[in-house]
């Protein structure tokens, strides 16, 4: 698996780019973005996915980490392929992403080319507890890693608690975390389990 690149820029498209590492060109399948901002002969490093199928091997890049978090998850909804998930990426942002599917609104999926209204649900429904939304005042986003908060929230939400009480209760545990257990989804789960615990005990009037 290619999980990373670093090298120089050879050429350009408006979707893609070619790499130089070593004295090897990788071509990589990337947003606008990457491709606006980058020139030939400029340094870059992108976080990378490689999909393999009978016919191919394709790269596909992004600047950040979170963007490929994104990106394999948006990859697990049935309907969306490689393609389709870039386009999501080109179109949206990470925070945009997050948050129309806390909202439960499927519109900013629609208006992504090559994604049809049913494809666009599948979307909200099954990406639903994976993705924090963005803009919460004293949210997991920067404090815990965003790819450890949503595995937490996700399994939280998986043991019966809604999803905003979940993300509530990430963002109140991160806010006395030690970097390691920000760091860490078993340790950070264990926080909000017994956050949590107590708020049940209360609400049933045990």
């Amino acid at each position: 698996m290619i999980s990373s690149l670093r090298g120089r820029v050879l050429h350009l498209d408006a979707d893609s780019l070619v790499v130089d590492v070593g004295g090897v060109g990788f071509a990589v399948a990337v947003t606008p973005a990457v491709t606006r901002e980058f020139h030939i002969g400029d340094e870059i490093v992108l976080h990378t996915n490689l999909i393999v199928r009978e016919d191919a091997l394709s790269l596909f890049g992004f600047q950040e980490r979170e963007e490929l978090t994104v990106f394999t998850q948006l990859l697990s909804v049935s309907g969306v392929g490689p393609k389709s998930a870039l386009g999501v990426l080109s179109s949206l942002t990470v925070d945009q992403i997050a948050d129309a599917v806390a909202a439960e609104d499927d519109a900013p999926f629609r208006r992504v080319s090559g994604i049809g209204p049913k494809t666009a649900k599948l979307i909200v429904v099954q990406l639903a507890g994976k993705l924090l939304p963005s803009g919460r005042p004293g949210g997991v986003r920067g404090a815990a890693a965003p790819a450890v908060a949503s595995q937490v929230v996700a399994a939280l939400v998986a043991l019966g608690w809604s999803e905003r009480v979940c993300i509530d209760a990430v963002s109140d545990v991160s806010a006395g975390a030690t970097p390691a257990e920000l760091g860490s989804v078993s340790a950070l789960l264990k926080l909000a389990l017994a956050h949590l615990g107590p708020a049940r005990t209360e609400q049933s009037g045990v």
